[in-house]
């Protein structure tokens, strides 16, 4: 496939159309805040998009374990973090001499002049999946690890999670365990789905893990270094199935600000119609067959103190088959959460015998909810079925020093004029979720899969942006990329 390349008069056309939009963004803004048009002197010019790499490069090589995870298993969380100048990220080595599940163990690397070296590998433990990370502003790492407490040789097994922290101004090989706390003794195994959160300015965490199909464990470790909370989150209940059952929810997008705990994700259950399980597995041969098509949300206003709320459902394609993908989640200073994701519309497979009428659809989707309530929602990006528009997947939020928001993400496929695009792409967006600006970001090597350097996680906003994932092309191999936006 061609990689699509914008010829000097796009990218004219770009920066100007960044430009104008920029200007309205600072008018909007200055809406927002209560300033009248003319007082919009005293705000400084917003700087146009105009994205420049400047690092693009090979961070390791690994071979895949066959055991159902990868590096970029934990795609809620994230492997890459930046501390200051310092930027650390997690790999994952598959252990030749050992056999799937708990087949790879855990690495740590960070970016110096020289490019990526590796600090430390877990020298005792076996694992299945990538071990998320967070940061705290004061230099400490911490790294969430699921080692298997299994002596077989193969398949899963008990698990002990785990925090290591680290302190990056000193020696990466002395760090401390951080055993979380638990409602009672949960049976953790390797298919952990957890996922780690960090309110950096408050140096205090999260740590989610699943427990089956029932609900996930939760630990709070406090600014005074205990783990001062814990509790259950029990799923939503899918009592609308023909077979009423608890509705597992995954790969999320969790946030921690000033106690405050937001957590979204995607359904992720065996196929729950009968129909389409039965026809699904004349397809495949398979007895299972997942669903990805359910958006669930939920937060507490302090996870020390009080219950989660109800879970909301913010979207569904569960009427045709659909396929939804969490993207990211942001909360705003004024308590506004933002929330992307990715939708398809339909199972190609399923629509002649099921839904002859329906139309495919691609498309990044966002909506803003505040104290639990959907304010706003918007697509953002869509390509329908016969527009020659690509398909746009992976919404990564990107926050600059200014407290601009942008969303960054993938396309590829081909473009009206027949051309193939496969390329990594940023749109600013307003407070109500407006398309302000657009570029493309020229990358070598685009990212297909990728995390960032996230709030999420303890990284600070930047005016650079932080990436880390998989590329096109380049099989096998996690690479890092750095771009400043103008």
């Amino acid at each position: 496939m061609r990689t699509y390349q914008a010829t000097s008069i796009e990218r004219s056309k770009v920066a100007n159309r960044s430009l104008s939009r920029s200007l309205l963004a600072a008018l909007l803004l200055a809406a927002a805040d209560g300033v009248g048009l003319g007082q919009t002197a005293s705000i400084p010019p917003a700087r146009p998009l105009d994205p420049k790499v400047e690092v693009e490069e090979e961070v390791y090589k690994y071979e895949p374990a066959n055991n159902g995870a990868g590096p970029m298993w934990c795609s809620g969380s994230t492997c890459l973090v930046r501390i200051g100048d310092d930027v650390f990220a997690t790999g994952l080595e598959t252990l030749k001499t050992a056999k799937p599940l708990n087949n790879c163990r855990w690495t740590l690397w960070k970016r110096n002049a020289a490019g990526w070296q590796l600090q430390l590998s877990d020298e005792k433990g076996r694992t299945r999946e990538p071990c998320p990370v967070g940061a705290f502003p004061d230099g400490r790492l911490l790294l969430s690890a699921n080692p298997t407490l299994s002596t077989t040789e193969s398949g899963g097994g008990p698990a002990l999670p785990e925090i290591l922290s680290f302190n990056t101004k000193g020696s990466l090989s002395e760090f401390e365990h951080l055993l979380p706390v638990w409602d009672g003794s949960p049976a953790f195994t390797e298919h952990s789905y957890r996922s780690l959160a960090v309110d950096g300015a408050n140096r205090e965490a999260i740590l989610f893990q699943n427990i089956g199909y029932t609900h996930t464990e939760w630990s709070f470790l406090g600014r005074d270094g205990t783990w001062s909370g814990r509790g259950r989150l029990p799923w939503p209940e899918g009592k609308e199935y023909p077979k009423p059952e608890p509705i597992r929810v995954c790969y999320p997008d969790v946030a921690i600000v000033n106690r405050q705990v937001y957590f979204c994700g995607v359904s992720d259950i065996i196929e729950p119609y009968p129909e389409w399980r039965a026809f699904k597995r004349q397809l495949t041969g398979q007895e299972w067959d997942y669903d990805f098509r359910r958006l669930f949300y939920t937060w507490t206003p302090d996870v020390t103190r009080e219950p989660f709320r109800p879970w909301i459902e913010i979207a569904s394609r569960d009427k045709t088959c659909g396929w939804i993908s969490p993207g990211d989640l942001w909360v705003a200073p004024d308590g506004t959460v933002s929330v992307v994701w990715s939708e398809r519309a339909l199972d190609d497979r399923l629509r002649t015998k099921f839904y002859p009428d329906a139309r495919q659809r691609h498309s990044i989707e966002y909506a803003s909810l505040r104290d639990g309530k959907i304010q706003d929602r918007h697509t953002l990006v869509a390509s329908e079925e016969g527009s020659g528009k690509p398909v746009p997947s992976a919404p990564r939020f990107h926050v600059s020093r200014e407290g601009r928001l942008f969303v960054v993400f993938y396309v590829n496929g081909s473009d009206q004029s027949g051309h193939s695009v496969s390329e990594n792409r940023v749109l600013e967006i307003s407070r109500l979720g407006s398309v302000l600006a657009e570029a493309s970001l020229p990358l070598k090597h685009p990212f297909t899969s990728y995390f960032t350097a996230t709030i999420r996680a303890g990284s600070t906003p930047s005016d650079t942006i932080d990436m880390l994932g998989e590329c096109a092309g380049i099989p096998s191999t996690i690479r890092y990329a750095r771009i400043r936006l103008w």
